[in-house]
């Protein structure tokens, strides 16, 4: 419960935060708002449905993941996320294509190992036939102390 009282919490803070250009833009950062609620309190079909096939998540320790390992670690409790807050995001689109970038701030518990991370992050969205957004690529690097 605590985690979701967080969760509307930082939805209400992030939206100050995101500079929204026009409807499109306001489809992918709704959209990458979902997946980060989704990494707080995951659920696997949730997941399934906001990330493609051909996943490639890079961790600011040069780890990559695919789309299984992914959500494999969040519903496993390998990668924890107590809070995970969003701030400075832009989002820009070219024909089906968006790139967002942000600062991630958050408090973990990895594999029941507390602990916080400061990153800087890159996401690159496709949009489907349907009209969905979906994660294609992520990559972090760490914000230096």
């Amino acid at each position: 419960m605590f985690k979701k009282m967080l969760c509307v919490a930082s939805i209400c803070s992030a939206a100050w935060f995101v500079p929204v250009a026009n409807a499109q833009n306001t489809d992918v950062v709704s959209t990458a708002e979902q997946l980060r609620i989704q990494m707080v309190e995951p659920s696997k079909n949730e997941l399934n449905k906001l990330v493609l096939d051909d996943l490639s998540y890079g961790h600011s320790s040069g780890r990559l993941d695919t789309k299984e390992s992914f959500i494999g670690d969040l519903m496993k409790g390998k990668s924890d996320f107590v809070t995970l807050n969003i701030t400075d995001q832009t989002a820009k689109i070219t024909g089906d294509t968006a790139v967002i970038r942000h600062t991630l701030t958050a408090t973990t518990n990895d594999s029941g190992k507390p602990g916080n991370v400061s990153l800087k992050v890159l996401q690159v969205w496709q949009k489907q036939a349907a009209g969905e957004w979906k994660l294609l690529a992520r990559q972090a690097v760490r914000i230096n102390p």
